[in-house]
Order: structure tokens, then C-alpha cells, then sequence
């Protein structure tokens, strides 16, 4: 009875289905990867018409928000276990998993195939397999069948940048494959910080994520390595002369600071300094982007 007066509530009310149906573009975690993007386009050589990087941005967004609408469709079972979850519009009952189904095949087709018209085909290739990549690979396999899932599955996550600088040049360079690095090794530290907050969750939903498969201290161990990983990957535009010293400086400021709270929460008792480190990595790539960025563009001016 209750579910049958919320319906038609939300029949009277469709301002609650549209905010549902943006929840479900996941925005917060579609944003990060749109910032990286439009860095991609700036930091690519040759020009592109502005009407054109707008038409790849919108792509790039309904893209990476057709993913997250379709992870969101297949994950509701899991999704309606864990705490942090629980009430997205799926496992809360408030929208149809049909409906969400449809909507976010229509966006990544539409996504895709705008992409390749307006833009370039290279483009929009690398767009249908991220989309592929998360769903397909990440979402329905790894995420549920090993605690290697994010290592992986975060390819994906690091493309964005990589179409981008492919929508100004018609191609995939070493540099944008250094961006793609970059945000690639990022991923780890930055999800086993949360995973490592959330370790219930994940274990009640049956999630092998590394915290629940290696536990605290391994997977504490593993986020330092990670770390200083990706802090040599950010040398790189350097070593490559794709930036000056001035973002160097600043990528080894940036990165001393992520080293160390990765280190505090390696010889903390507990998790913590988890959440301070997680908080941290989302400020950090904004960063790391924004100087090579304006580094870059330095260059030009």
C-alpha cells in the first residue's frame, strides 16, 4: 500500500523523478572525470573550434553519466545492502530498473554516435569502450570476482583525458598516455581509502574489495606503494618536456603531502586518517591537472 501512494505521488510530483534521474548520472563522480577531459582538450596540441570542444565535453559528460545510470541499473541488488547506498533511486524503490536501463543505453548511444559525427570517430571509439570498460569488464566481472577489481577497473576512470586530447588531434600521443597514468595509479589509494572506511559495507554486500580479501595492514601497505607510483608518474610530463620545472615543483609538493597522510594512515592504529587521505586524493588530481594544465598553456602564451 505504501509503495502504491508513493507511486502516485511521484505521478503528481515528476520534479522528484528528474532529480532521481540525474542521481543516477551519478554528478559528484561524473564531474572529476569531465574536469580531466576539458584539461585533455587544453593541454593538447593544434586548436579545435570551441563549438566542437563543447560538443566533446557534452559527450564526454553524457557519457560518463551513461555509465554511472547503467552501473547504478546492474549494481541495485548490492546497492540496497550496503549503508552508503541504500538510498539511491534503484534499491529506494523510487524508479523502475527498466527505466533506468533504457535511459542509460540511450545516453551512451547517443553519446557515442554525436561524438564520431560532430567530432572525430578515434573519439568516440575510445568513448564506447570506456563505456564498455566500466560496465562490461569492471561493473559485471571484476567488481565481484576479485579484490584486483579497482586496479583494473580504473582504467576506465583515467580515459576521459585521453579522448579528449584525441577530439584536438585525431590521435592517442605518449603525452595524453601520461594522463591516462596518472589518474590510473591514482585510483587505487584513493578508492582503498574509502574501501577501507566503508569495510563493512563492502563485506556485508560480499564485495572482494582489497580491505575485505587482504585486509587493513596489506591493503594500508598496498596505498603506500601506490602512492609513490603515481607521484614518479607525475614526473613525467616533466622527463618528457611536456612541462617546465614550475609543475614539477608543485607535483612533488602535491605529491609529499598525499605520501605523507598515506603515511600516517599506514602507522595509524585503525582507519581512522581513511577518510582524510580519500578527501585529499579528490583535491590532489584537481591539482595536478590544474598546473599541468595552466603549465602548459604558459607555454603557448
Amino acid at each position: 500500500m505504501t509503495k502504491l501512494m508513493d507511486q502516485k505521488l511521484r505521478i503528481e510530483n515528476p520534479i522528484e523523478d528528474l532529480v532521481d534521474y540525474i542521481a543516477l548520472l551519478k554528478p559528484r563522480v561524473m564531474s572529476l572525470s569531465i574536469f580531466t577531459a576539458v584539461c585533455g582538450i587544453l593541454m593538447a596540441p593544434g586548436t579545435i573550434h570551441p563549438f566542437i570542444a563543447f560538443i566533446t565535453v557534452l559527450c564526454i559528460s553524457i557519457g560518463a553519466g551513461a555509465s554511472g545510470c547503467l552501473n547504478m541499473w546492474y549494481d541495485r541488488d548490492i546497492d540496497s545492502i550496503m549503508q552508503r547506498t541504500k538510498d539511491r533511486p534503484l534499491p529506494a524503490g523510487r524508479l523502475h530498473p527498466d527505466n533506468a536501463l533504457a535511459f542509460g543505453l540511450i545516453l551512451a548511444g547517443a553519446s557515442v554516435m554525436i561524438m564520431g559525427l560532430a567530432v572525430n570517430w578515434l573519439s568516440a571509439m575510445l568513448l564506447a569502450f570506456t563505456i564498455f570498460f566500466y560496465i562490461v569488464v569492471y561493473t559485471m566481472w571484476l567488481k565481484r570476482s576479485t579484490a584486483q577489481n579497482i586496479v583494473i577497473g580504473g582504467a576506465a576512470g583515467a580515459l576521459p583525458p585521453v579522448i579528449g586530447w584525441a577530439a584536438v588531434t585525431n590521435h592517442v600521443g605518449i603525452e595524453s598516455l601520461i594522463l591516462f597514468t596518472i589518474i590510473f595509479l591514482w585510483t587505487p589509494p584513493h578508492f582503498w581509502a574509502l574501501s577501507l572506511y566503508r569495510h563493512d559495507d563492502y563485506l556485508r554486500a560480499n564485495i572482494p574489495v582489497l580491505p575485505v580479501k587482504a585486509g587493513e595492514h596489506s591493503t594500508k601497505k598496498q596505498i603506500v606503494v601506490y602512492t609513490i607510483l603515481m607521484i614518479l608518474s607525475t614526473i613525467a610530463p616533466y622527463a618528457v618536456q611536456m612541462a617546465s620545472v614550475l609543475y614539477l615543483y608543485c607535483a612533488l609538493a602535491l605529491g609529499g603531502i598525499f605520501l605523507a597522510l598515506a603515511l600516517q594512515l599506514y602507522w595509524a592504529a585503525g582507519i581512522n586518517k581513511a577518510m582524510r587521505l580519500f578527501g585529499y586524493s579528490i583535491t590532489y588530481l584537481f591539482l595536478i591537472f590544474l598546473s599541468l594544465t595552466i603549465d602548459i598553456w604558459g607555454h603557448f602564451s
